[in-house]
């Protein structure tokens, strides 16, 4: 017998959300990232890369203000930007998502999620 484990499905991580795409943006996903959905997000704040998004990195030593610690949106459907920037849809705004279906940067730690959810609260993403 083969035992499958299957990945996060689209959308799986939303408990509500507004009317239409109201909670939803198209975004530039990082070159080097092949994601889940219902990953935690963050949006590069300087150098080339400005205005992409990439899986957050609360234990990022980069700069502070290069946005990598910073949780900003969570990804709407898996992507795969492996070999180049791909473009992806993100939860942004007014979106309950299901606190077990969230995916959370390894080695991420306890005071670490809590900040971030804080982060994401801020902005209409609410853990349930």
């Amino acid at each position: 017998m083969t035992l499958h484990t299957e990945g996060r499905h689209t959308a799986e991580h939303i408990a509500s959300e507004a009317n239409g795409t109201r909670s939803r943006e198209v975004v530039t996903l990082l070159a080097g990232n092949n994601l889940p959905a219902g990953a935690v997000l963050a949006k590069l704040t300087t150098g080339a890369d400005a205005g992409k998004y990439t899986v957050l990195n609360p234990a990022s030593t980069a700069d502070p203000a290069d946005g990598t610690r910073v949780a900003v949106a969570v990804l709407f459907a898996p992507v795969d930007a492996t070999a180049g920037d791909r473009p992806a849809v993100v939860n942004a705004r007014d979106t309950e998502v299901k606190a077990v279906a969230i995916g959370w940067p390894a080695g991420i730690t306890a005071p670490q999620k809590t900040t971030a959810l804080a982060e994401l609260a801020a902005l209409g993403i609410v853990a349930r």
